[in-house]
């Protein structure tokens, strides 16, 4: 495979996979509350931590999973559980609080850096899987720096994308923000539900295989 070939395959995997476009409305709804600058920081906080998980894992993945026995369909259940609880607060209007004081919204904003935005919504099983993958198929030094190359390109365009959220949060106003945060709580809800069996699907078969007859 050339260089050019295998930058255009890293490209469209990483970007397809961590689809920033679907995420920028859950963002959006998490971050309504924050000024631009903290909602600045927070997706570019969210975006680095990505880019360490990511890069840890295409290096070193394949060991750490089989170090602690994980199977990335056990990575997917549990993505698909945080999903899920994320979802029903946004669904209840929960996740945000419109009296917060200054201490309580940089612990916020840190903590939805971390968790959902950056694990498991950017960097979720799919894109963890598909950097250890493609790290694999990297057959020289210059595949391999092309990769991290493609990795930041795409968390460079998702950066870019959760930024332009701002001037949406202004054109749709408070009610509209509440709105869409309900409508996409639904939507992560059903993300959580396919998370949940994809990763599910696969074990169940597994066991029902090695049932003794």
């Amino acid at each position: 495979m050339s260089n050019l070939e295998f930058s255009i395959i890293a490209f469209t995997s990483f970007f397809s996979l961590i689809n920033p476009i679907a995420t920028m409305p859950v963002f959006m709804s998490m971050t309504v509350d924050f000024d631009s600058q903290r909602r600045k920081m927070t997706a570019i906080k969210a975006i680095v931590i990505s880019f360490l998980v990511l890069l840890l894992f295409a290096f070193t993945g394949q060991l750490l999973f089989k170090f602690f026995s994980i199977s990335v369909e056990s990575f997917r259940i549990v993505g698909g559980i945080i999903f899920f609880m994320m979802g029903y607060d946004m669904l209840q209007a929960k996740i945000i609080r419109t009296k917060m004081d200054e201490d309580e919204k940089i612990k916020y904003a840190n903590d939805i850096a971390i968790t959902p935005l950056a694990i498991p919504m950017i960097c979720g099983p799919g894109a963890i899987t598909n950097a250890i993958v493609m790290m694999e198929d990297a057959s020289n030094f210059s595949q391999k720096a092309l990769l991290i190359s493609m990795l930041v390109f795409v968390l460079l365009l998702s950066l870019i994308i959760f930024l332009s959220a701002n001037k949406i949060i202004k054109i749709l106003g408070q009610t509209g923000n509440k709105i869409l945060m309900r409508l996409m709580g639904l939507i992560v809800m059903v993300i959580a539900v396919e998370f949940f069996f994809s990763g599910l699907k696969p074990i169940l078969i597994d066991v029902l295989q090695n049932i003794p007859k």
